[in-house]
């Protein structure tokens, strides 16, 4: 597993000078796992937590560098910032410390910080481990509860990275299903739209539904995810093929 990629971890890529960060700070969340994992993104997204003024400071770097600005959420001191081909999310720390944000947060592998000025890892929930055993593994059952959006993401995160939920966290989702029906649809639609682009997306979906997370939305959908998934697998055929078979067809027509 790849300790750097270039562009995520590495503040010399960032589209702002990291001096302008007070200390502490520290980067979470995705960029982090997805740098560990060596995986290459095209559009950076970066979230900070600090321990205050988590707004002033965005403010201050869009002014700066003249980025679009967006607070979004004021009394929790969350904003956004907004460059052609990064989004930089600022966040006050939850809790007293970094270690209480960390066992905040949804799954081990999100919960992975980042010290961007001395360069050091911070990973008291063992998500590297997780990485490399390429496993969804959840924080805890009441950080799930809180927000159960997160219980579908899981499946999402599955798909995207190619990981198994652990047998733990798949019970916990399962007892914890009926409360996705509490969570506003255009966050679940928003979901489902990001699990249908991921690879194998729609066996995910399936998977999810089995699992009792989509009965609101599918009540009967059976035989028709059978269809979809058919769809799905055709459509991944042709794309992987798509040179030899234009090769192909361009020496029949000629």
């Amino acid at each position: 597993m790849s300790e750097f990629s270039s562009g995520t971890l590495a503040f010399e890529g960032w589209p702002f000078d990291r001096e302008l960060l007070p200390q502490p700070s520290f980067l979470v969340g995705g960029a982090v796992r997805d740098a560990l994992l060596g995986r290459r993104v095209e559009h950076l997204d970066l979230d900070f937590v600090i321990s205050q003024e988590a707004v002033a400071t965005a403010r201050e770097i869009a002014r700066r560098y003249g980025a679009g600005f967006v607070i979004l959420d004021a009394d929790r001191q969350i904003a956004r910032v907004v460059f052609e081909r990064a989004t930089l999310d600022f966040a006050e720390m939850e809790g007293d410390s970094l270690y209480e944000d960390i066992h905040r947060r949804d799954f081990t592998i999100n919960a992975i910080a980042y010290n961007p000025f001395t360069e050091e890892f911070i990973d008291p929930l063992d998500g590297r481990e997780d990485l490399q055993r390429r496993i969804i593994r959840m924080v805890s059952a009441a950080n799930l509860e809180d927000d159960p959006l997160r219980l579908l993401r899981g499946y999402r995160q599955s798909a995207q990275l190619g990981f198994t939920i652990s047998p733990e966290t798949l019970l916990t989702i399962r007892k914890l299903a009926p409360l996705l029906t509490g969570v506003a649809v255009e966050r679940v639609r928003s979901e489902l739209g990001y699990l249908l682009n991921a690879p194998g997306g729609m066996s995910w979906i399936e998977r999810a539904w089995e699992d009792g997370l989509l009965v609101r939305w599918f009540l009967i959908a059976g035989d028709r995810f059978t269809v979809a998934r058919n769809i799905d697998t055709a459509a991944a055929m042709l794309t992987e093929n798509w040179s030899e078979l234009g090769s192909e067809l361009s020496a029949w027509v000629r």
